[in-house]
């Protein structure tokens, strides 16, 4: 059983975390994870910064460019999750681009992937048709291709859910990521699309900021993703953030767990 796999067996209902890596810096970056383990997040992701990040919001664009000024590579966020790996069995899944993969060469970021413990990679400007070209790659390093299944999905969420892996990304709403006031998707509609060919998990993600909202996306599957909301806190605190982000993580993940009642 994976990393991944077992988060979701044991728990129910996962409180998932986003940051970007290396923003404000390597450092304050492994404090945050730290941070947010200590607040019973379930599973981390972690943003690989590209200069394009085609489905970010502004809040993430400039977490982006904040580590990429601080001189954050991939190499470093590799050696960055290897030096987590020694403190903690979280969950770690990557949400980064096409780009950053390919220049890197596939093989050699999945070896490594699988060599630092990294468990899942998200690839939002990968489409389904298209995530084959990939699969070569990761599947034998044993990584997690996750989907994306959005609210223009419709007739191919059976498709997108067929090869899910590791779990499957629910986007809440049309656009970029960004914290927004209403959730107006028929997400629990989605959910149950995807339960018909596939008990692998569901998360939502895109948009969630408040208690309220985390709730109800965890109540309608089986975790709920933060990503803009907590840089947002990084954005303010900087080196002081993590222990905004524990207090933050923490009311969150005790509203996601009531949702198993």
């Amino acid at each position: 059983m994976t990393r991944i796999q077992e988060a979701f067996k044991n728990r129910k209902k996962l409180f998932i975390g986003f940051i970007t890596a290396g923003d404000p810096n390597l450092k304050t970056s492994k404090e945050l994870v730290l941070a947010m383990v200590k607040a019973g997040v379930g599973l981390i992701e972690f943003g690989v910064p590209f200069s394009d990040p085609v489905a970010e919001g502004p809040v993430i664009q400039r977490a982006d460019l904040r580590s990429l000024a601080a001189g954050t590579t991939t190499d470093k966020i590799f050696d960055l999750v290897a030096e987590v790996r020694k403190e903690t069995q979280v969950p770690l899944v990557f949400l980064t681009y096409a780009n950053p993969i390919y220049a890197y060469g596939a093989e050699k970021f999945f070896t490594r992937c699988e060599e630092v413990g990294v468990d899942g990679v998200i690839v939002p400007d990968i489409p389904y048709e298209e995530r084959e070209e990939l699969r070569p790659y990761s599947d034998p390093h044993k990584i997690a291709l996750v989907p994306l299944i959005a609210p223009t999905s419709r007739d191919r969420i059976d498709k997108i859910a067929k090869v899910g892996q590791g779990f499957i990304y629910i986007v809440s709403s049309l656009g970029v990521t960004g914290v927004r006031s209403e959730i107006e998707t028929d997400v629990a509609k989605m959910v149950a699309e995807v339960r018909k060919v596939t008990d692998v998990p569901t998360a939502v993600g895109f948009g969630i900021s408040t208690p309220e909202q985390a709730y109800a996306m965890a109540k309608a599957a089986d975790g709920a993703i933060v990503g803009s909301a907590i840089e947002k806190i990084v954005e303010q605190y900087g080196d002081d953030s993590p222990k905004y982000v524990y207090e933050y993580c923490k009311k969150m993940v005790a509203v996601v767990e009531k949702a198993i009642e």
